[in-house]
């Protein structure tokens, strides 16, 4: 029974996954932009810029987007390893001579599109066969006082010490222009950590299996990006039922808060159903009663939630809101694996994931006669796909 809910799963997320040339694609953008900021007569050349990507490429946790007139999202840091610090230039400065350097590249690219500031970062549009656009965040790296603050923060909750070291090692400084001294040398900057938070997922992404294997050091460490663990593709099913049940819904759930506690709620298990279902169960035991609600491992001090609490965004009732996508998910993963039918199973992945399963995959991948054999054994039992409870803030015809 398991084994043949597994399989759905395993089905669904064969559609929701990013197609290889997706990530290849991606992977050539960010080396193709870390190559131009080196290049012999870039301005920045003697600055040692890194170009990395941060967010679910880096996890391991991009899905295709909903429709295919959509683009893909690549979020980047662009990091200045040497001769700007925040004594030498203000955060407007540093956004100011990445910006240059992105105009030339658009230029030198022949890009159509113009380069758009956003108040962190700096997206650039492309228009090819895979359409992306990339946001890239000028970042230096923190002071060793800040980072040392963070390695002690990451101590007082029992972080494990050797992880904490080295996340803390890898905090960023980076450009906000809603920042109150953002035109200010040796002004306050915001923390940034993508590589630090990487590390510690990629500890809490391991099966039981590889935590003892890790242990041992009987293994290569692979690169994140690449690897495919129940918890990966846990996050995967969620952000896309998140994506349809609140499309083009500011109040939905924000992915930072799923990862999160998706990853502090998984307990190594190696088959992605019973994975799903221990940490939908857990999740809302993970959120704080009191502030920081959901609080960021690699900066506890910061609160990935801290918006549910402002006034500026009541009117969205976020917290309502997740709560009402938690239950639903529930609901939702639940009929969908207990389908007995093949229009059953067509009918909920198509009205809650947006993806049809043909019949020729079904009998492939899942097994006709695997259905039809456990419908049997439940009995003539029906299930009714009735509407969800409508996120607040719902607009019709969404």
């Amino acid at each position: 029974m398991e084994r043949f809910k597994e399989n759905i799963l395993k089905t669904l997320l064969d559609k929701l996954d990013l197609p290889e040339t997706a990530y290849e694609k991606a992977k050539k953008r960010y080396e193709d932009l870390g190559e131009w900021f080196n290049r012999e007569d870039s301005s920045l050349k003697e600055n040692k810029v890194h170009i990395f990507p941060q967010g679910s490429f880096l996890l391991g946790t991009a899905i295709r987007p909903v429709s295919n007139k959509d683009e893909y999202d690549l979020d980047l840091a662009c990091k200045l390893r040497n001769g700007v610090n925040d004594s030498t230039h203000s955060q407007k400065q540093l956004k100011e001579i990445v910006g240059t350097e992105l105009q030339k590249y658009i230029k030198y690219k022949g890009i159509t599109t113009d380069l758009i500031s956003k108040h962190r970062c700096w997206r650039i549009e492309y228009k090819d066969t895979i359409s992306f656009h990339l946001d890239i965040v000028p970042a230096i790296p923190a002071t060793d006082v800040k980072k040392q603050t963070l390695f002690e923060s990451m101590q007082s909750k029992d972080t494990d010490k050797g992880m904490a070291q080295e996340a803390s090692n890898t905090a960023l400084f980076i450009t906000d222009d809603r920042d109150p001294s953002y035109d200010q040398k040796e002004g306050k900057w915001n923390i940034s950590n993508p590589q630090g938070y990487g590390i510690w997922f990629k500890t809490q992404m391991r099966t039981l299996e590889l935590r003892a294997k890790f242990e041992a050091a009987e293994i290569a460490d692979l690169p994140i990006n690449i690897q495919k663990t129940p918890l990966q593709r846990c996050i995967q099913l969620l952000k896309r039922h998140r994506d349809i049940m609140f499309k083009d819904n500011e109040s939905k759930p924000i992915s930072i808060i799923i990862t999160t506690l998706a990853a502090k709620a998984y307990a190594g298990e190696s088959n992605v159903y019973i994975a799903l279902n221990n940490i939908l169960e857990a999740m809302p035991q993970l959120i704080n009663s009191s502030l920081p609600r959901v609080p960021n491992p690699v900066n506890p001090e910061e609160d990935f939630a801290d918006r549910w609490g402002m006034e500026a965004y009541s009117h969205l009732r976020l917290e309502e809101n997740f709560n009402i996508w938690l239950k639903q998910a529930k609901i939702d993963f639940n009929t969908l694996t207990t389908s007995t039918t093949l229009k059953e199973l067509n009918e909920i992945s198509d009205m809650k994931f947006f993806v049809s399963l043909e019949e020729n995959e079904i009998h492939r991948d899942l097994g006709f006669n695997s259905i039809n054999k456990i419908a049997s054994l439940r009995g003539p039992k029906k299930h009714i796909i009735q509407d969800p409870a409508k996120p607040w803030n719902f607009k019709s015809g969404e």
